[in-house]
């Protein structure tokens, strides 16, 4: 009876050992949303925006960096004040991806290492590439994503001298293998980047309509298509991928969006991914704050 009891004690000791374990990695998981600079520049929007991200446990802001100025430099410093973390998105060819000329400019790269730099200074821990990569408009050719290749490499080797982690955006259907026209390679870029953001948004897959009602299984099934590009699942980064607020090309009462929400983010956890960011174009997070608050996502 005895060897009963101190197997029993043993047993429970374990569990409760692998249970706080368990709340750990969760607890470390990254929840963040992004910002347009002009609402980081609306000081009252963005005092809102940070007194209730922290109750709903928002841990980072994803902040975009255009034009440097002094508002933007101290309304950062408001947010890290707060104890959110600042990441800076870059856009390294906005209107759609990049021509031919640009791709193969250093002069080009260099003037976006410029808003880098600034963003460094404004305290930025982490840098976030977006629209790295060709416009729809080309060709299919895996010589794209070489050349994407040779861009990534320029920033992380500047980045790495400063201990600062590259994060860069990829199209949802990359998680699926090379797409050619864009050149986007999950696994030509994986030794050159720290952390992938594949924008796994449902609404950007065919057929829409499937895929609208299907959110778990759409995040889920492209996250672990990323994963299973490399031996034993295992990418050689951290995965933290964009999850959306809405369906803009299928309409969903407000019941709906927040079931669509809470889908996507119990399909990133169990997934394995390290977390996710949450998009708005618009930057309205209050249904987003409302699941975190009321649904048991941990």
């Amino acid at each position: 009876m005895k060897n009963n009891h101190g197997r029993l004690a043993l047993l429970v000791l374990v569990l409760t050992f692998l249970l706080t374990l368990s709340g750990i990695a969760k607890a470390d998981l990254t929840k963040g949303i992004y910002l347009t600079q002009e609402t980081v520049e609306n000081t009252k929007y963005l005092n809102y925006l940070i007194q209730h991200a922290k109750k709903a446990g928002i841990t980072t802001f994803v902040i975009d960096l255009e034009i440097p100025s002094k508002l933007m430099e101290k309304n950062i410093g408001l947010v890290k004040n707060n104890g959110i973390h600042y990441i800076a998105r870059i856009t390294i060819f906005p209107n759609g991806g990049g021509t031919p000329d640009q791709v193969t400019s250093e002069k080009y790269w260099e003037k976006k290492y410029r808003l880098i730099n600034y963003a460094i200074g404004y305290g930025a821990k982490q840098i976030q590439l977006d629209y790295i990569r060709y416009n729809t408009k080309q060709p299919a050719s895996s010589d794209h994503a070489q050349n994407i290749l040779k861009i990534i490499s320029f920033y992380k080797d500047r980045l790495a001298k400063q201990n600062i982690p590259l994060q860069i955006d990829v199209f949802g259907i990359a998680s699926f293998g090379e797409e050619k026209h864009i050149g986007q390679n999950v696994k030509l870029f994986s030794q050159s980047i720290d952390v992938l953001c594949p924008m796994v948004y449902p609404s950007h897959y065919e057929p829409f309509r499937v895929h609208a009602v299907t959110p778990y299984k759409t995040v889920y099934h492209s996250l672990n298509s990323i994963k299973g590009q490399f031996a034993n699942n295992k990418p050689p980064f951290k995965l933290v991928p964009y999850i959306e607020l809405s369906n803009y090309r299928f309409p969903l009462s407000y019941e709906k969006k927040l079931a669509y929400i809470y889908a996507q983010i119990q399909a990133v956890e169990a997934s394995g991914a390290d977390g996710w960011f949450a998009w708005s174009a618009h930057n309205y997070y209050d249904n987003l704050f409302k699941v975190l608050e009321t649904k048991p996502v941990k």
